[in-house]
């Protein structure tokens, strides 16, 4: 995380900070265009990776949490997830993860975000069985709520 850091503020971001071992990073900017393609390259020149970028101003991910469908239907953070997408999902693949849910997983896609109630777990999930990415080949990167809710602190 070390690394990434520097590598964040080799573009000249500000007051750049990490959170775990996780890839997310928070940092203060003055403008934002192409953004999320600079960091890629910057990334992909450093560590010689191709990764996909998710960006989330601070606001955006105050949204998400103040704007959970599942809110008050989970007890424990464990159980819920937010995968975030660079763009959002077409309709007629959203209506396939929709038709996929069951009970014990539940989904609601909302703008860049799809938002996931796993009541046993990511492993025999549809997340844990690279559904989204594999079958619907939408490019996403998930945390689960208690790292959502850390993001916004960064």
């Amino acid at each position: 995380m070390a690394e990434l850091k520097g590598v964040f503020e080799s573009l000249g971001f500000q007051d750049v900070r990490t959170y775990i071992n996780s890839g997310n990073v928070g940092f203060d900017l003055e403008e934002g265009g192409g953004l999320t393609d600079q960091i890629e390259k910057a990334v992909e020149n450093h560590f010689k990776l191709p990764i996909q970028v998710m960006t989330r101003e601070r606001r955006e991910v105050e949204k998400i949490l103040a704007n959970n469908p599942f809110a008050g239907q989970f007890e424990s953070h464990k159980e819920m997830h937010v995968l975030f997408m660079k763009d959002e999902m077409p309709k007629e693949k959203e209506e396939l993860l929709i038709e996929k849910q069951t009970e014990n997983e539940r989904f609601e896609v909302r703008g860049r975000e799809i938002y996931c109630h796993l009541r046993l777990g990511v492993a025999d999930s549809l997340l844990g069985k690279g559904f989204i990415e594999k079958k619907l080949k939408v490019p996403i990167t998930a945390r689960n709520w208690r790292t959502v809710q850390k993001l916004a602190e960064l």
